[in-house]
């Protein structure tokens, strides 16, 4: 029964193998007594569990209600969005932030529900109005395939089919093709032929995401960034002597600092720090190396006025860097190596809070272009799943989706045919990725063709500070194509080209076009 697509499920169950499945499920789970209190506890069941706060730091209050779920018995294998939402029923309270997570545990249900009970009171929840405001709020979305209603639990939980800001982060716990037979069993519970998908869009669906009363958010420092706004742009400043680009032109604190002043004057969002190369074969620093070329600099850089609305982040595949970096003021850690070059990195991400940048790259610096590692027969499709396959890794790691940022790797284990490939092919990554999580394929993606090699093979141009024509042309092709951060040297003429591009995309969606 594993890995039925839901083709078969929307479609009326035409396979007959599928259906066959389908309706032995549906009559395990609907034909016997519904009102049966079932209680399950020698077995492993997978379960589905909402979050909400809308009291207090409400990012601190679901990472905290994580951390005590997973000491008291439930492992979180994959986490939704992040949505902030406008309160229902009760209008009158400051907006919740919403989530949900998909985890495994022994619990029984009504053990389950007890213990969820507690993280609330240890959570600070008290007795108080119906649909108030409060600190946490934990519900048992799905038990295993089963049916339960009993006087203190009601699964599927009672209300879940109206309201938007629980469907929204359930259907980001799934993919567009049924990983077992369990999720089949949860579409199968919404009791419509085209299963959950088909209750999301009778509320509505995706077009109720990015309006007032409902966004997706990535908590970075002190703010909820809504990145659907606008595309953000990422200068790159590279402290190091041999970069492709740049190498040795930025070395010393003060022309460092003087750049990071230059980028933000010129509209750059978000400033990536990096002190080691890794153009190819690239010679690796330790990570105390890397140190010593990254903190003062990022120490002088602290103190500029300018730097307070922008963002930091700090390009390493090291995760003593990255813990590093964050103590001394960054806020996001872009590896490029999605955690494949340090076992560390996931579990220190996770442990820092910060939002992290997975990019897809095979084999490291020194032999990504090997010609093993250029091997694909469908780079959007496989590029796609190996990220997926790492992001996964890294939320078992405890890095839950809603602080994850996707990148292709543009330029990284690719050759000229396929850098185009996954510049104009950014809906096909997003819709491989989908299939295993709905959820990942909403987070924000970076693309990053900055005069790299493949541009010069394109134009002639050997030079690499001679393909900023050729890097706006990229730009340009991947933000009309879905990109949401671009990170580039240039940052002047393309903020410019992004500005061009998000008035086009705002033109588009205003007549209801489609990407």
């Amino acid at each position: 029964m594993n890995a039925i697509k839901l083709s078969s499920l929307l479609s009326g169950y035409p396979s007959s193998s599928a259906r066959k499945s389908c309706r032995g499920l549906y009559s395990r789970l609907f034909c016997s007594a519904t009102d049966t209190v079932v209680q399950v506890c020698s077995e492993e069941q997978e379960v589905v569990i909402a979050l909400g706060s809308n009291v207090g730091d409400r990012v601190h209050n679901f990472d905290e209600a994580l951390q005590l779920m997973k000491r008291s018995g439930v492992q979180i294998t994959r986490h939704a969005c992040l949505y902030e939402t406008a309160p229902a029923y009760i209008t009158d309270q400051p907006h919740f932030l919403n989530s949900a997570v998909r985890g495994v545990t022994r619990h029984g249900p009504h053990e389950l529900l007890r213990v969820l009970k507690k993280v609330e009171k240890d959570l600070g929840r008290t007795d108080g109005v119906r649909y108030g405001p409060r600190p946490i709020d934990l519900d048992i979305l799905f038990y295993g395939k089963l049916r339960i209603n009993s006087e203190t639990l009601i699964v599927p939980h009672e209300r879940i089919w109206e309201r938007p800001f629980v469907m929204a982060p359930l259907m980001d716990l799934i993919g567009t093709e049924a990983d077992s037979d369990v999720v089949v069993g949860w579409h199968l519970l919404s009791r419509l032929s085209g299963g959950l998908f088909q209750r999301w869009e009778k509320l509505g669906g995706e077009s109720l995401v990015g309006k007032e009363g409902m966004k997706r958010v990535l908590p970075v420092g002190s703010r909820l960034w809504d990145w659907s706004q606008r595309t953000s742009v990422m200068g790159v400043l590279n402290i190091t002597p041999d970069s492709f680009s740049d190498g040795g032109k930025f070395q010393t604190v003060d022309a460092a600092r003087s750049q990071v002043q230059k980028m933000i004057s010129e509209g750059a969002d978000i400033i990536d720090f990096g002190a080691q190369s890794t153009r190819p074969k690239a010679t690796f620093l330790s990570a105390e190396e890397e140190l010593d070329r990254l903190i003062p600099v990022l120490e002088a850089v602290r103190e500029l006025p300018d730097i307070e609305d922008k963002l930091i982040s700090v390009d390493t595949f090291h995760s003593e860097v990255a813990s590093e970096a964050v103590k001394n003021g960054a806020h996001i850690v872009n590896d490029v190596s999605a955690g494949t070059l340090d076992s560390k990195m996931h579990g220190v991400v996770a442990s820092l809070k910060v939002p992290y940048i997975a990019m897809h790259m095979r084999g490291d610096p020194s032999t990504m272009q090997s010609s093993e590692n250029l091997q694909y027969d469908d780079v959007c499709k496989q590029v796609a799943s190996e990220l997926s396959a790492r992001v996964s890794d890294a939320e078992l790691s405890g890095v839950p989706a809603w602080r994850v940022i996707t990148d292709p790797g543009v330029g990284f284990s690719k050759n000229m045919q396929q850098n185009l490939e996954l510049i104009t092919g950014i809906g096909n990554i997003r819709d491989e990725i989908a299939r295993k999580s709905v959820g990942l394929s909403h987070c924000p993606m970076l693309l990053g063709p900055s005069r790299k090699r493949f541009l010069g093979e394109i134009c002639g141009r050997e030079s690499a500070a001679e393909r900023d024509p050729a890097t706006i042309a990229c730009i340009t092709a991947a933000v009309l194509g879905g990109a949401d951060i671009v990170r580039v040297h240039n940052v002047i003429d393309n903020a410019d080209a992004v500005k061009v591009c998000d008035a086009m995309k705002a033109l588009r969606s205003s007549k209801g076009q489609s990407r």
